[in-house]
């Protein structure tokens, strides 16, 4: 079996490591690999999100090829906040590409969360196509509790881990300062020590320092970093705040629960299914996410508490849930069985 992952578009969704984690396991595996849908003997493509090229999707497909997608949530956080006229357009075409794709082109969908398929399928309605739900996978003897960090011991380190806190997902930034200056200050005697919030991911040099300004507890911003770097970054903290609201699977919940750093978030999006039992704490929102009201800071920081004081329960559930769920070996066996059946079955006529 030929399968082709094509790469993914800015804009319209994807995500290079998860396309390099696939593509190596499946060359380990014996399976030949290729990116261009015109090479000759292509089995299957996955699309990782979507592509502008449907044109090239639709004649693959005429050929033989089987095309399955794979789907995270779509673009809605320029309905609700100013992003600029050119954000919003380019959010707009890539909700059409995606939605076009799974509604007439794709063989198979993958949804990365179940929620990401009720997201899907009340906006869109449920596919002919059939469609299953894959967590992302992460390679467990990287991603390890043991390994190099330099976890500090005079304070608590709240880390936030994001791409880009920008184009109207600056509201995380400012519920991770909120979040750590309450601890910082009104749980400090709680805690027994003072917490500092480390952000890693890219922020534009005027909020950055806008909010080095603001900020009445220790900020440390330390940018984008490969992704060799997040292993020891994340045995260097305590506790992970995921701040993206309704976000389908991130990416930073799953590699840190494998390091064995527990989650504080709020219950959005796929948190719910991604950080169970005691591998952290998801609490209410405290209001309707959907509109971008404020969320209930209070109430996660007592949270945040809770697993601040009891570190290695949680780490260890952490490290657990991880490996129940979170395994790459899984993740590319059950694409595999996604890539059979949609050869053993004929494609739909475009």
């Amino acid at each position: 079996m030929k399968i082709c992952l094509i790469p993914q578009v800015h804009g319209i969704g994807g995500m290079v490591s998860f396309r390099h984690r696939l593509a190596e396991g499946l060359r380990q595996r014996g399976f030949e690999v290729c990116h261009h849908l015109q090479e000759a003997g292509v089995d299957v493509a996955l699309i990782i999100g979507g592509t502008r090229d449907l044109a090239g999707v639709w004649r693959a497909r005429r050929r033989g090829v089987r095309i399955v997608q794979r789907l995270n949530g779509m673009n809605w956080i320029h309905r609700r906040r100013r992003t600029g006229l050119r954000h919003f357009l380019r959010a707009e075409y890539g909700n059409w590409i995606l939605a076009a794709l799974r509604a007439r082109l794709a063989d198979a969908i993958v949804y990365q969360s179940e929620f990401a398929r009720r997201w899907w399928e009340m906006v869109h309605r449920p596919t002919a196509a059939p469609a299953r739900v894959i967590y992302n996978g992460v390679d467990l003897s990287v991603y390890t509790p043991h390994g190099a960090h330099s976890r500090p011991l005079h304070c608590y380190r709240l880390l936030l881990v994001e791409g880009t806190l920008g184009g109207g997902y600056e509201g995380g930034l400012e519920t991770a300062v909120t979040l750590a200056e309450r601890l910082d200050t009104l749980h400090r005697a709680a805690l027994g020590l003072p917490v500092e919030l480390m952000v890693v991911g890219r922020v534009a040099s005027g909020l950055r320092q806008a909010w080095e300004q603001r900020a009445k507890s220790p900020l440390q911003f330390v940018g984008a970093l490969p992704p060799e770097r997040i292993p020891e970054i994340d045995r260097s903290a305590h506790l992970l705040f995921s701040a993206d609201v309704n976000s389908a699977c991130p990416n930073a919940v799953i590699e840190a629960l494998a390091c064995g750093l527990p989650v504080v978030a709020f219950d959005t999006g796929a948190l719910p299914e991604l950080v169970s039992g005691d591998a952290g704490r998801i609490m209410p929102y405290g209001g309707n996410p959907w509109r971008l009201d404020p969320p209930d800071v209070p109430l996660l920081a007592e949270a945040a508490v809770e697993v601040l004081r009891q570190q290695p329960h949680f780490r260890t559930a952490a490290r657990q849930r991880a490996e129940q769920a979170f395994a790459l070996e899984t993740m590319i066996e059950q694409y595999l069985e996604v890539f059979q059946q949609a050869l053993s079955t004929l494609p739909a006529q475009p």
